[in-house]
């Protein structure tokens, strides 16, 4: 007797229980810019009460985002390395790849710049000044997609910087926030996104140096997990937050999200071959 009550008692709170305890949820494996710049923070509670699908975001270097994916413990990717992500789709790992949004990187430095790169808009050109004049660099070294565009433009720069690992080349291994508090301490140049920059409080003697060149371009893109790789990925749900950020109520909340006045990340899922 005493069971079947306790059965019953159970069975009723369970289908008592208010509706936002019984809200979907999905895992998100993403940049740590778009988690350390505020826009998650601004645009997932937009997305979450007109779907009542809650979001948990892996914020992580755009390499191990991907990892992540591949191991099926997301169920949607939402990284910027494009090269990255059209392996991650022909790999069979997920896809199809869709553009999202777009900002810029930006080469900050400290204000009494040693390596004479202020104002200077050509990228590959204040990385060779830096490397000349052994200026501290910091990079973040996580495989991120800040980390693969910087090593890109080392390598238009003509520069090996292995020569100068541990000298005036530094590694962190960490996000784009922790990489920029030790540029800040350090006083020394770094790449970063714009978006976690602007959203950046430990500026010090830090500020923007090199901006405006067309290689310091930044494009993120959104996939859906493979779910016939990951039985357990949640594809309907998924599907739905990708859609969600393609269509018209998702990109004005990604163009709405701006600190100061200034807008931090741009929409452009439907331009061609974003």
């Amino acid at each position: 007797m005493f069971r079947r009550l306790f059965l019953g008692l159970g069975l009723a709170m369970a289908t008592a229980l208010p509706l936002a305890a019984q809200t979907q949820s999905i895992t998100v494996s993403s940049t740590t810019s778009t988690e350390q710049s505020g826009l998650f923070g601004h645009i997932l509670p937009i997305f979450t009460q007109s779907t009542d699908i809650a979001v948990r975001v892996v914020a992580l270097g755009t390499g191990q985002a991907l990892d992540v994916g591949r191991r099926g413990d997301a169920d949607v990717v939402f990284v910027h390395d494009k090269d990255a992500e059209e392996r991650f789709v022909a790999e069979g790992f997920g896809g199809p790849r869709r553009a999202v949004m777009f900002n810029d990187f930006v080469i900050v430095g400290p204000a009494g710049d040693p390596a004479r790169v202020n104002g200077l808009r050509d990228s590959v050109e204040a990385l060779r000044r830096i490397a000349a004049a052994r200026a501290p660099f910091i990079s973040r070294g996580d495989r991120s997609g800040t980390h693969a565009a910087e090593l890109r433009l080392w390598q238009q720069a003509g520069i090996d910087v292995a020569t100068g690992r541990g000298a005036w080349y530094r590694e962190v291994g960490q996000g784009m926030g922790p990489a920029l508090n030790t540029a800040a301490a350090q006083n020394a140049y770094i790449l970063a996104d714009r978006g976690t920059w602007l959203a950046f409080r430990n500026r010090q003697e830090l500020r923007i140096v090199t901006e405006g060149d067309e290689r310091l371009f930044n494009q993120y893109g959104v996939m859906l997990v493979n779910p016939q790789r990951h039985a357990h990925v949640k594809a309907e749900a998924g599907q739905r937050f990708i859609d969600w950020l393609v269509s018209p109520a998702g990109q004005e909340a990604i163009a709405g999200y701006k600190i100061n006045g200034e807008q931090l990340f741009f929409p452009n899922a439907n331009r061609p071959g974003a």
